[in-house]
């Protein structure tokens, strides 16, 4: 059985992490290997792992360091096949990995998820194999309904377990199974009207007329790549009714794409309505550059936001090219010209120095 996923530890200490990751996968039911190389003391192995495990059908690639963890970049640089960073950690928090992972250069993206957050990489690295595995799909969809089960079980818990005077137990107590009932309904429904119009293969959703700028910075690669999509300004907490009937539209897209400064509110609010995955890219902002990438990285377990540097749109643009070239040929192809074509800029614009 060829695996679909990879997932590379730095350190054999990072163990515990990469466990969160196999429980996920396991889960899902998708095929996976396990390997320990270091981008620093066995480089060679790095190389050679990620090349010789891309001809082997390997789908996607899950990184998992800390300290300055270059792995994750390193592993982005040998393949054109998406790759998934789980910062850990070790020293300050596990910031200095953080950033190592998130804030890559054009045109070499990783997907990073939060710090120790092994889970959301196997559910993100699940997400992008369900673009094209119907089966991975459907698990997925149980996983997540899993969440609702638990949270509702943990709720009646709590609840029971407290004795006050003036608790009211049964307040709007069957509201979370009728919403739920309402959500299944209202997506069934948009599935049946989505078949009769042609969806693009990905939403770019920008938070505001300040964030724009960086959205067209994707859209110029998602144009070179010759990606279908359609792009919105629509703010889930201005317009939160909107917003919902927006992302229930879009059912059929293979992902979503937000760009967000600030509490970066937009892939919250998509992640929390959809099982696709979600590229997000923070933006600079008023208060400092790291604002929106902390809020927009650190999702809780089990909805993974695979997000990229500050205000580096053409990197979500390339991820979402990584993401969709896995069953599409052309794009793939397009991918390895547009990274060749910029390699080729930055060495014609050196030497005219």
């Amino acid at each position: 059985m060829t695996p679909k996923v990879m997932i590379i530890l730095g350190s054999a200490s990072d163990k515990k992490i990469a466990e969160k990751a196999i429980d996920i996968l396991e889960t899902l039911k998708i095929p996976y290997s396990l390997k320990v190389a270091s981008a620093h003391r066995t480089h060679e192995k790095v190389k050679k792992l990620v090349i010789e495990g891309t001809k082997q059908g390997v789908e996607v690639f899950i990184g998992i360091a800390g300290l300055s963890a270059h792995l994750q970049g390193v592993i982005a640089s040998y393949t054109y096949k998406p790759v998934v960073g789980v910062p850990v950690d070790v020293k300050v928090s596990g910031l200095d990995a953080l950033y190592a992972s998130a804030q890559m250069p054009f045109p070499i993206p990783v997907a990073s998820v939060g710090i120790d957050r092994g889970e959301n990489a196997g559910i993100l690295a699940g997400q992008i194999i369900a673009t094209l595995d119907e089966k991975v799909k459907n698990n997925i969809t149980k996983l997540r309904k899993s969440y609702h089960k638990k949270v509702k079980e943990d709720e009646e818990k709590l609840i029971n377990s407290l004795n006050e005077q003036y608790l009211n137990k049964d307040f709007l107590k069957n509201l979370s199974s009728e919403y739920e009932a309402k959500g299944e309904n209202k997506e069934n429904d948009s599935n049946t009207e989505s078949k009769n119009k042609k969806t693009p293969l990905v939403s770019v959703i920008a938070g505001s007329n300040t964030d724009i700028e960086i959205a067209k910075k994707t859209c110029e690669v998602l144009d070179e790549l010759n990606i279908s999509y359609d792009m919105n300004i629509l703010s889930p907490v201005r317009h939160p009714d909107k917003f919902q009937e927006y992302i229930e539209s879009m059912k059929d897209v293979k992902l979503f794409l937000a760009v967000s400064g600030l509490s970066a509110h937009v892939t919250g609010a998509i992640v929390a309505l959809s099982e696709k995955p979600v590229i997000g890219v923070p933006c600079y902002n008023q208060l400092n550059r790291m604002n929106s990438l902390l809020a927009m990285i650190n999702m809780p377990p089990g909805v993974p936001v695979g997000t990229v540097g500050v205000d580096n749109g053409e990197n979500a643009g390339i991820l979402a090219g990584k993401i969709l070239g896995i069953s599409n040929k052309e794009i793939e192809s397009n991918l390895k010209r547009l990274k060749q074509k910029n390699w080729w800029l930055k060495i014609k614009n050196s030497n005219s120095i």
